[in-house]
């Protein structure tokens, strides 16, 4: 029975002479680095695959904290000055730009009014109310031949066209 158990012990000493851990911490300190090397090399490996599993990104708008109207305003308002009053155009010279886009009613508008007179009557009301990106458009302007113009411009501007001209 002793030959036995000198044996079993003789082998299980050439099995931990062959065993990689007992190795390394007869190398000195050793065995500690050894796993957590590999601890963090297995945490940022899962980590990166579940990061790979996540579903991607909605494609909702980031919220700009401008509602539907004034976004829609701005646009139009932009194309307006930059069409109508900075490019001089003749047939809206007698007239002048009055912007009310940071109106606290929640209705974002611009007005054209006699150049002579800027506190006159409004000849033209371009605005959009609440969260709607619908822009309306009266006044007495739109009765005039350039009322036809009016309309399309602002339905052109409205529907992201920045240009000053229909296409032909």
């Amino acid at each position: 029975m002793a030959a036995m158990m000198d044996a079993r012990c003789s082998k299980a000493r050439s099995v931990s002479r062959l065993d990689p851990l007992r190795i390394l911490s007869e190398r000195g300190g050793g065995l500690t680095m050894r796993p957590t090397i590999a601890r963090l090399a297995f945490l940022a490996a899962a980590g990166i695959g579940l990061a790979s599993c996540q579903s991607s990104p909605k494609t909702t708008p980031v919220p700009s904290g401008k509602s539907a109207s004034l976004l829609a305003m701005e646009q139009v308002a932009i194309a307006a000055h930059k069409c109508w009053i900075a490019s001089k155009d003749p047939a809206f010279k007698p007239y002048q730009m009055a912007n009310e886009l940071n109106s606290y009613s929640g209705t974002p508008r611009f007005l054209l009014v006699p150049a002579k007179h800027y506190g006159g009557k409004p000849l033209l009301v371009v605005q959009a109310q609440g969260n709607s990106s619908r822009v309306d458009v009266f006044g007495p302007l739109m009765n005039e031949p350039l009322g036809a113009r009016i309309g399309s411009d602002i339905a052109r501007w409205q529907a992201g066209n920045p240009s000053c001209a229909a296409a032909a």
